[in-house]
């Protein structure tokens, strides 16, 4: 129970990669904290790639940032989605402005460079969004799991272990 009275946002819009939304609200209830899902709109049911349904618990418009310990980005395409939403936007900025961690995963780098982030950041991502971040002034590095202040970034599904465990002990530091 290492997040014990951590509360932790997971971002969800369609086309959100399954293991990247799943994988990472499983694992931070397993370890106690209070997960849920946040999205543009909590009356709505977004779709995975694969067609797998997600229901939000709140809408971005419900959302205190001083409440919240951590988000999440899960990529796939739903992180293009998001950022068309500026309230999305705005809270992946004030939670960054507030020292909170943000956990962006595979297309998520999208996220954070709408929310003007990247410049001069260490950070990885899948590699068909490696020319975005760079563009917008980022520090690529093609590794599994990169930490960079209250940023963590990776890759794929397959870095998922890494990504959470560093997630994990960020939140215990703090």
């Amino acid at each position: 129970m290492r997040l014990k009275g951590k509360t932790i946002a997971v971002l969800a819009e369609d086309l959100y990669q399954d293991q990247e939304l799943w994988y990472p609200y499983l694992r931070f209830k397993e370890e106690g904290a209070d997960v849920f899902v946040v999205a543009p709109d909590k009356s709505k049911t977004y779709s995975s790639k694969y067609g797998y349904p997600v229901k939000p618990d709140k809408s971005v418009s419900e959302i205190d940032v001083k409440k919240l310990d951590c988000i999440v980005i899960p990529g796939g395409y739903a992180p293009d989605l998001m950022r068309r939403h500026p309230q999305m936007v705005k809270l992946v900025k004030d939670i960054y402005d507030n020292g909170k961690v943000i956990g962006a995963i595979c297309h998520a780098g999208w996220m954070l460079i709408s929310a003007g982030m990247v410049k001069g950041k260490k950070l990885t991502s899948f590699f068909a969004i490696k020319d975005d971040l760079v563009s917008a002034g980022a520090d690529y590095v093609d590794q599994e799991v990169v930490v960079d202040g209250n940023l963590v970034t990776s890759r794929m599904p397959a870095d998922l272990p890494a990504f959470c465990r560093k997630i994990i002990e960020l939140l215990e530091d703090k």
